[in-house]
């Protein structure tokens, strides 16, 4: 209140978004208050102590509220506080001038005499101090349980880049307060949750015979899902939730994470397993980490939980070699009697060890044994795979969305080399020709590619472009190849791109090779021969020749959205491609390249390139033209749009151009053909680049347009006719759907003997699910669901699976002509959506599926 004394009011409800103080007249009728009404003017008492007055508005009584009392008594107290007020008036307005330093420090200018009459400052309460000084309060020691099952921790972490090979994208933890014990389950959903605490409820309570008491959680939706609760309340579980962004009130299991991905990362570097593997170095590691001291408690968590010692004698190094004694002699008896294989784990369910080594039939399969010679210090695929990938936890994101950012890595087995005098084949010996290919490469998250700078719509391959410089040099075109690389390595010049220096001492020069396209015209003809000069960038260390790598690339959705939007306004839609894009990034680092591979200076050969530039091909190169690009477009008034951070607008009146951009790949849409050309010259200004007049061919898709309709439509016919050719299906007889009503494929269907594997290990099975995808995600949503289907069975095709995917080219073939059309009849978004009942013969389940238009 204005004198200094608060008005206090109970049964208050906090509403910020109301601008008023509304406080009920009734209300205060009954605690004692009498209102004094003269016309339109109001007065406030209560036990003739005067409040304030106010008057009538609008139907509301306003009140201006202010202590006053006509009482001697309280003339005489309010002289006081009066007094005391003028006095912190000063202090008030010297804490202001000083910048709201703290009473401390004002002390100590006080006492020097600089702050006039103050001697002592006896600062009040600042708001403005609150507001701007604000810190998170301290987070002490919570109380420990004391008996086991007390109090347990659980958190889930993920999603992982990576899918584990059991399926596993997170994983969920639940930590035991007083023994610390763990236990870790893959998941790969969040909802599975629930499954896994009633399977660990039931189990550690049948081995304790105690009862959970309390749970220690996030607010995740997980947990606090009707069913989750329903648990808790039938088991008599109490319920202890953080505060929302407070992980440090779960810290027990938020360091049990961070841990346990520690550990898995340093035994995957050694043992240099595919990353796949992840899931069973995350188990190993739960398994290690309860026979281990903790600081936490005074012994080993599994000794607290079982009372007994743990017995570490049998701790191996993880993804080391062993010997496993052959229990079915299958190599006859004169054959060897142990067989190499690569230890993964420990068993949970026996006293024994879990190994991957090759069958019998070739394949690589997964087993349990004891009796095993471990070789400690030899890690058979130390040097067979080349790990391209590292694991790391995705920002946490909806389950539906995940798959948008999710590295899928095909599961690259080990190569287990057995002795000269073993009649057994290698199984990755077999020809890339004759076998389905596994590729260790992922596919990279739709908008950042953090790991490479591929992106992840492709342009289609064509099979007549050289592998390398060696093919390009004795192909037919070689002259064309030649003139080629001439014209790159003068951009790189012109653009001064290296300057030749010596080696600097403990520095080492990354590689560099020739990639070389073919670029095409509409119809598919060729257009020009095109050669890059490509860093390898996967040979950089991080920390000294790049630290951050993510740029993000526009979505196809986007695209489509704005040709949606172009069809329905009728707008210009032009392309522009800007020319060796990355030489425009500048480089924050100092990194050295060997000199290209056919232009090595003569004179010169030791010396090596410092790059001046980024290039194709370094970590970073794509981020550091984007952030070039990004600087440039805002300078020039474009707005970014929140939902994709490569689509830009800029306005001028009733004038607009909307700009999209894919790496070096630029469309431009506008309802002005001069206000559109005027930004075309002011790119061409700032960057070198290649006007392509109106938008016909982008990122593989054709654009064709009727505006006397209003009518726009996309179309794939070139790269369907190549996917045709190259499976040698371009004269199949065509159908009209792309997979029949009752058609259901399962993994019965599978092969089951070594003859039928080894004649479906002849079929590109593999490489020919592939290629649809490419339709499926730019337009072709009618083979969505059929080419999802048959994807689940890369693994181990069978004639029945193969026939399906046959039978998507025979569609494509039939339909090669469709396109998917957009009418300028309105821009309003219909969804549609439906679910089949247990269509999934294998699990039962069931799959669901949506359209916009």
């Amino acid at each position: 209140m204005r004198g200094g004394r608060p008005l206090i009011l109970y049964d208050v409800l906090y509403a910020p978004e109301i601008r008023r103080n509304l406080v009920s007249v009734i209300v205060l009728l009954q605690c004692g208050f009498v209102m004094n009404f003269c016309g339109t003017s109001v007065n406030l008492f209560l036990e003739q102590t005067y409040y304030g007055c106010g008057y009538v508005s609008d139907g509301f009584i306003v009140l201006d509220i202010d202590y006053v009392s006509n009482s001697n008594i309280y003339r005489a107290c309010f002289s006081l506080v009066t007094s005391s007020i003028d006095s912190n008036v000063d202090v008030n307005i010297w804490h202001a001038r000083l910048g709201h330093i703290g009473q401390q420090r004002m002390n100590r200018l006080a006492k020097e005499g600089l702050l006039g009459h103050l001697e002592n400052v006896n600062l009040p309460m600042c708001e403005n101090c609150l507001a701007g000084k604000m810190a998170r309060k301290p987070f002490g020691k919570g109380i420990r349980a004391e008996f086991p099952l007390q109090l347990i921790h659980s958190d889930i972490c993920g999603p992982m880049n990576v899918r584990s090979r059991h399926g596993g994208v997170y994983f969920i933890t639940f930590i035991d307060d007083y023994t610390r014990f763990g236990y870790v389950y893959l998941i790969s959903h969040k909802s599975e949750a629930l499954e896994c605490f009633k399977k660990y409820i039931n189990l550690v309570e049948n081995q304790l015979d105690k009862k959970i008491k309390m749970l220690r959680t996030d607010r995740g939706r997980e947990y606090l899902s009707d069913q989750f609760k329903q648990l808790c309340d039938e088991k008599g579980i109490d319920r202890q939730l953080t505060i929302p962004y407070t992980p440090q009130q779960n810290g027990v299991a938020e360091r049990r994470n961070r841990t346990l991905l520690e550990m898995v990362r340093s035994m995957m570097a050694q043992a240099n397993l595919p990353i796949t593997f992840w899931g069973d170095a995350l188990l190993t590691a739960t398994y290690i980490l309860n026979r281990v001291p903790s600081k936490s408690v005074s012994s080993t968590p599994y000794e607290l939980w079982t009372n007994r010692k743990p017995d570490l004698y049998n701790l191996r190094p993880w993804g080391c070699g062993a010997y496993v004694h052959d229990l079915h002699h299958q190599h006859g008896k004169l054959g060897p009697r142990g067989k190499k294989s690569i230890f993964i784990r420990y068993s949970e369910h026996s006293k024994g060890y879990v190994f991957i080594g090759e069958h019998s039939s070739g394949s690589i399969t997964e087993f349990e044994s004891r009796d095993a010679t471990f070789m400690e210090n030899d890690f058979p695929t130390k040097g067979e795979i080349t790990q391209s990938l590292s694991l790391y936890e995705i920002q946490d994101q909806e389950d539906s969305t995940l798959m948008n950012r999710l590295v899928h890595v095909s599961e690259q087995m080990p190569i287990v080399s057995h002795p000269s005098g073993s009649k057994t084949k290698d199984v990755e010996s077999v020809s890339t020709e004759s076998q389905i290919r596994r590729s260790n490469r992922g596919n990279i998250p739709k908008r950042h590619f953090p790991i490479e700078n591929e992106v992840y719509m492709i342009a289609p391959q064509d099979e007549d472009e050289p592998k390398n410089i060696q093919e390009a040099l004795t192909c037919p075109a070689k002259e064309k190849w030649k003139i080629a690389m001439e014209e790159e390595m003068e951009s790189m010049r012109s653009n001064n791109v290296w300057e030749l220096v010596d080696l600097p001492e403990g520095r080492k020069a990354i590689g560099n090779k020739w990639v070389l396209k073919i670029k095409r015209k509409t119809d598919g003809s060729i257009e020009r021969y095109k050669a890059r000069l490509v860093a390898k960038g996967y040979t950089q260390q991080e920390g000294i020749d790049y630290e951050e790598t993510f740029s993000p690339v526009v979505r196809f959705a986007s695209i489509r959205l704005i040709l949606a939007i172009v069809a329905n306004l009728d707008l210009e839609l032009h392309q522009m491609d800007v020319k060796i894009a990355f030489l425009n990034g500048e480089l924050e680092e100092e990194i050295y390249m060997e000199q290209p591979i056919g232009f090595i200076v003569e004179g010169q050969e030791h010396k090596v390139c410092r790059l001046l530039r980024s290039i194709y091909g370094l970590k970073q190169s794509s981020r550091q033209w984007y952030i070039r690009f990004h600087q440039a477009i805002i300078s020039y008034d474009f707005v970014m749009i929140d939902e994709d951070h490569c689509v830009y607008v800029k306005r001028s009146n009733s004038k607009f151009v909307i700009l999209s951009l894919y790496v070096d790949d630029i469309l431009l849409a506008g309802n002005n053909e001069e206000y559109l050309i005027t930004i075309k010259r002011w790119l061409s200004s700032n960057f070198e680049m290649k006007d392509m007049g109106e938008a016909a061919y982008i990122l593989g898709v054709k654009i064709k347009r009727d505006r006397s309709k209003k009518m726009l439509a996309l179309s794939q016919e070139p790269y369907i006719k190549k996917i045709l050719e190259r499976f040698h299906m371009q004269d199949c007889k065509p159908i009209d759907t792309p997979i029949t009503k009752d058609q259901g494929l399962n993994q019965r269907m599978c092969p089951k003997t070594p003859h039928e594997r080894e004649q479906m290990a002849k079929v590109p099975y593999t490489s020919l699910c592939w290629k649809p995808h490419v339709c499926n995600d730019v337009y072709k949503t009618d083979i969505c669901f059929v080419v999802g289907m048959v994807s689940r069975y890369q693994a181990n095709p069978g004639q029945t699976h193969w026939r399906a995917v046959k039978r998507i080219l025979r569609y494509l073939k039939g339909t090669i002509d469709y396109s998917l059309c957009y009418q300028g009849n309105n821009l309003h978004l219909v969804g549609y959506t439906d679910a089949d009942w247990g269509g999934d013969l294998d699990e039962r389940k069931s799959t669901s599926g949506y359209v916009s238009s």
